[in-house]
């Protein structure tokens, strides 16, 4: 039987139970499942895992850096090792996993060959997970090839659209979990805001701050949307994450689902802002996601974090940050060998910036995810052929 996203629209409550209890899908034969989420727009990786051992980020980013590790000080980073630290956004919800060992970051990550700089291309890139070299098939996606090497698979996309990387083989179900967030201010509330004030001596600051906010928003906006694909804004994430969880522990073991917000070009924010606001949203849903799935189901959960790119090192003059190479992946799970910085690391120094501009590629992703798969699934390397063809597995020692 195949299932269809109309048969689950919007995992509403209704519909969910009834397919978890009439099993319409058998239960995973392997115990591990993956679910990849893919943060669309190239998130701050930098902004993130933040380099505070490196003087050269806070030189770099005089508006927009974090500051370092400070007990006193809420808008402080979370000291992670000497080097690096996490985003105080994170918390309550990541930092608990990384001191728990549940999470480890792989800095330095990314598409190492593909030097695009377009969401387009590299998001292709990835989902597709194939050579850069000669013809591409966009009718092959890595996780499709996955499922069809791995004997009982039972695939899931919780997308609108069934994504490049499930596309080819069998067919596989997907379901939308939510869509793309709109402004707090919409037009019809920004008119009676310049009502109420009209008459005010603000008035006239007023208005001009919704004029320069909707030629900001026109500037950005369609670079924006097109960037995230349809993805689902982190807030709707974060309410359908728990969703996600329970159709996971219970009748699928290969899961994708896309994000999308993440193209801070403009007024990125720093410990508070635009950029926190939504990592408040993504690590609300992670760690929704590993509670809802439950202890014993989350020992046996990778959960990988990606986006096609990271960003600009130094920061812009519109206090954001642009279009990047490497970044920082995230691997998750209750077995995974977290709490560490994994994977080839180089100083956070200007003579070290791939272009002078943004982070190196040092662990290319289809090294790493490929690593995984080989100590997940015990893949040997022709299966791991099929999956990457060309690629060379790095094994990390996550799992």
């Amino acid at each position: 039987m195949t299932l269809h996203r109309r048969h689950l629209l919007g995992l509403g409550a209704a519909v969910a139970p009834a397919l978890i209890a009439g099993r319409v899908w058998a239960a995973p034969q392997s115990k591990t499942r993956i679910l990849v989420v893919f943060l669309r727009g190239a998130y701050d990786a930098a902004n993130v895992v933040i380099p505070t051992g490196s003087d050269f980020y806070y030189q770099a980013r005089p508006t927009l850096h974090i500051a370092k590790p400070d007990a006193a000080n809420p808008d402080a980073a979370l000291p992670l090792d000497a080097d690096w630290s996490l985003h105080p956004a994170l918390k309550d919800t990541i930092y608990p996993l990384w001191k728990a060992g549940q999470v480890a970051f792989v800095p330095f990550a990314g598409a190492g060959d593909d030097l695009s700089r377009s969401h387009f291309e590299t998001q292709d890139t990835i989902e597709l997970g194939q050579a850069l070299q000669g013809s591409r098939n966009y009718g092959s996606g890595f996780m499709s090839r996955l499922s069809t090497t791995l004997s009982g698979a039972q695939p899931i996309a919780f997308t609108d659209q069934l994504p490049l990387t499930f596309r080819g083989g069998k067919p596989i179900p997907n379901v939308a979990v939510g869509a793309v967030g709109k402004p707090g201010v919409d037009d019809r509330l920004a008119g009676l805001i310049r009502q109420m004030y009209q008459a005010d001596p603000l008035g006239p600051a007023v208005a001009e701050g919704f004029q320069v906010r909707d030629e900001v928003y026109r500037t950005v906006s369609a670079e924006m949307v097109a960037a995230n694909r349809g993805a689902v804004s982190p807030k709707g994430f974060e309410l359908s994450a728990r969703r996600i969880g329970r159709l996971m522990k219970t009748d699928y073991n290969l899961g994708f689902v896309d994000i999308g917000g993440w193209d801070t070009h403009v007024n990125q924010g720093a410990a508070q802002g635009y950029l926190a606001g939504r990592l408040g949203e993504l690590g609300r849903g992670l760690a929704g996601f590993a509670d809802e799935i439950g202890p014993d189901a989350w020992k046996d959960t990778v959960v990988v974090v990606v986006s096609e790119f990271g960003r600009t090192f130094r920061e812009n003059g519109d206090r954001g940050t642009d279009h990047g190479h490497g970044s920082v992946y995230w691997v998750m799970g209750g077995g995974v060998k977290g709490g560490r910085i994994a994977g080839e690391q180089t100083a956070v120094a200007e003579a070290n910036l791939n272009q002078n501009r943004d982070y190196a590629v040092l662990t290319d992703y289809r090294a790493l995810i490929g690593g995984l798969f080989g100590r997940i699934y015990g893949l040997n390397a022709g299966q791991l052929g099929q999956v990457f063809p060309g690629a060379t597995p790095k094994d990390l020692q996550l799992v």
